[in-house]
């Protein structure tokens, strides 16, 4: 047999294997998103969201089945494999449905509408899978999350609830139409808000502290019960609020908190990075996927407690957070999104220990029992274990000493956990996430100069491979082409990070592409006194609450506020004003699920502070900065004789004198 011929049966038995791994592909193939692609190879007949898919289902005159996940979603995982890997359930969905699936990271804006109408119609929060089923109009006539394969006591079966729809589609058309246009009339009323100035006074950060108090857990520190979510956004809020008012419930709530996280099993113990959230309300047992936007909150939560209480403990929660994104996220100087929950096809299998395990390694590793023995301890990692099938989530237990060797023995232990293979890691860039992280690190600067250096690297990465023609876009895959353009959060959170990185640099051009970013959201994101998070055809109010992360218009409102101080534009203070009266009411009706806009109403009746002084005395301007640790105060390089103190409204404090200028700041404050 010559050469030629080797090579052809080779190829030949390459593309009969190729099609033996996958029997099917979709029209998801051809997509950016990796969770989209995760997809490509179920028999379900996937296509993207788009008219394509909206003008099949009139065609054809078939309900249209979105699903709505995320790459390391856990639950999207486990209904994948039941549901969309079955070619039962699949033969339903292709012969009476138009399928499309949506990645919620890639379209926040299709996932917050869509999250709306489950709310509405289910009068609960949803989450991931989200399950809709609409018309071939695009009507909505069920909302849903995670459907079993069969049917549960609490849940009805996938099948059971596609079939039921399907019937009453061919068989009662008027009745789906009567309940379509009833669930259209009621979005429409949710979503078609009319806003109303209201004013709003300082008495509301109170109400905001009792309502935390109110939902604080006593027992084991933190929000809730479970699953128990960091709520880093609260926390940060809280900080803020002590910097300014010195209330001790504000501290010593964020502080227990932050430190029973710390300990917990939502920390990495052996690798740092925290989880999403906790599945019990003790902190010890976590989904296990960790997110960009979950640390990035969590590192700049940190570093605040580390202004105002400057630990060892803290300052190396900081350290390893950011060390662990490095470690796993970082790439090309930007950070991917996320790294999934499962290994190997089973959740938390990197990341939890057998004790035999665990003691043999420390042991071939030549630690002598005794301290193998307190190591062991330390980490709670027991013959019983804490999770299934008798491993153990590491947690700290704040009982024992912390044993000699822990660093090495950490060593070991993650040595151990790599005969595991890592969880997926989506490698998708966002624009909103990075600039989330690039913030967190300008706020660690207080540790070590080391990481506003890394966050200006940040910086200009993003604006170098997230920017085109002009053009801001959401997302990057190495490789591909930006398709998806700049959402209020890319704006927003970028925004932020560039006022960060002027302050920081004082270098004009990212306070200028700043403020040409926030006018370019206004025009498109701000109508009739409300902001969208998109500006598609497609509308979605931006929420005003913060979720998964903090809110994007709250944080844009901040940036307007900002930029006004720092540009003395009191045209844009005034906008920044407008819009917080338009929200207002919200925040006065209840203060908690606001915490980031709680901030707004110390800048609006407190004021920010802008220190301004000549280049040879930033080491003054930045030591006044540091001594009176107000939340919302910014140094300015400017060419003059005095060092000055202003709000966006007057300059209340000159003097050469750098002590004499920051005993006039703190008189003012304490007004």
């Amino acid at each position: 047999m010559n050469n030629i011929a080797k090579i052809v049966i080779i190829l030949i038995l390459g593309i009969n294997m190729q099609a033996e791994i996958y029997k099917y592909t979709n029209s998801l193939i051809d997509e950016d998103s990796p969770y989209l692609r995760q997809h490509a190879h179920n028999p379900v007949n996937w296509m993207p969201w788009g008219e394509k898919a909206f003008e099949k289902a009139k065609k054809e005159d078939k309900l249209i089945f979105l699903s709505i996940g995320y790459s390391t979603c856990h639950w999207c995982h486990v209904m994948e494999r039941e549901t969309f890997e079955d070619e039962s359930s699949a033969k339903i969905l292709n012969d009476d449905f138009i399928s499309i699936k949506v990645d919620r990271e890639e379209r926040p804006d299709i996932d917050k509408y869509y999250q709306d109408v489950f709310y509405l119609l289910n009068k609960r929060g949803g989450g991931w899978p989200l399950t809709i089923v609409m018309t071939p109009q695009r009507k909505v006539i069920y909302a849903g999350t995670y459907l079993p394969k069969d049917r549960r006591s609490y849940s009805p079966s996938f099948k059971d609830v596609m079939n039921f729809l399907v019937d009453k589609f061919k068989n009662s058309p008027d009745e789906i139409k009567k309940s379509a246009d009833s669930i259209e009339s009621a979005i429409n009323q949710y979503t078609h808000i009319k806003t109303t100035k209201d004013d709003i006074s300082f008495k509301v950060i109170d109400s905001f502290i009792q309502d935390v108090k109110a939902s604080y857990d006593e027992i084991y520190k933190g929000i809730g019960k479970s699953p128990k979510f960091p709520h880093a956004s609260t926390f940060d809020t809280l900080l803020d609020i002590y910097k300014v008012t010195k209330n001790q419930d504000a501290l010593f709530m964020s502080e227990d908190a932050l430190k029973a996280m710390a300990n917990g099993g939502i920390n990495d113990q052996i690798e740092g990075g925290f989880f999403r959230y906790s599945t019990d309300g003790a902190w010890t047992i976590p989904h296990f996927e960790k997110m960009l936007y979950t640390n990035a909150e969590l590192i700049e939560a940190y570093s605040k407690l580390y202004s105002i209480n400057p630990t060892k403990f803290t300052k190396n929660v900081v350290m390893k957070t950011v060390q662990n994104m490095d470690d796993r996220f970082l790439s090309k100087g930007l950070y991917k999104s996320a790294s999934d929950a499962d290994s190997e096809g089973v959740e938390g299998k990197y990341f939890v220990f057998y004790e035999k395990n665990a003691h043999k390694a420390l042991k071939d590793a030549g630690f002598d029992e005794k301290n193998i023995e307190n190591i062991l301890a330390y980490l709670s990692i027991t013959e019983i274990g804490n999770f299934e099938d008798e491993q153990t989530n590491p947690i700290i237990d704040t009982e024992e000493k912390v044993p000699s060797n822990l660093k090495k023995a950490k060593i070991v232990l993650k040595r151990l956990r790599e005969k595991t293979k890592y969880p997926f890691i989506d490698e998708k860039i966002l624009t909103s996430w990075n600039s989330l992280m690039a913030s967190a690190l300008f706020e660690a600067g207080i540790i070590d100069e080391k990481y506003p250096k890394k966050a200006l690297r940040v910086v200009d990465s993003i604006l170098k491979n997230l920017q085109k023609n002009g053009i801001l876009y959401h997302q990057l895959l190495q490789g591909r082409e930006l398709k998806v353009r700049g959402l209020l959060e890319d704006y927003a959170f970028l925004s932020d990070a560039l006022i960060k990185a002027f302050e920081y640099s004082q270098d004009e051009r990212y306070l200028n592409k700043a403020l040409s970013l926030t006018d370019e959201a206004m025009r498109k994101f701000y109508i009739d006194n409300v902001w969208y998070l998109s500006d598609s055809d497609f509308k979605s109010i931006a929420p005003l609450e913060d979720s998964s992360y903090r809110s994007a218009q709250v944080v844009m409102i901040k940036d307007i506020y900002t930029l006004a101080l720092l540009k003395g534009d009191m045209n844009l203070y005034e906008k920044a004003d407008n819009m917080l009266s338009h929200v207002a009411n919200k925040i006065k009706n209840h203060p908690s699920a606001y915490p980031e806009a709680i901030k707004l109403v110390i800048i609006s009746k407190k004021a920010q502070i802008d220190l301004k002084g000549p280049k040879s005395r930033m080491s003054d301007l930045r030591k006044i900065k540091k001594d009176v640790n107000y939340p919302y105060m910014y140094i300015v390089e400017e060419n003059q004789d005095l060092l000055q103190a202003c709000t966006a409204k007057q300059c209340f404090a000159f003097s050469k004198d750098a002590d004499e200028l920051e005993e006039t700041i703190l008189k003012y404050l304490q007004k």
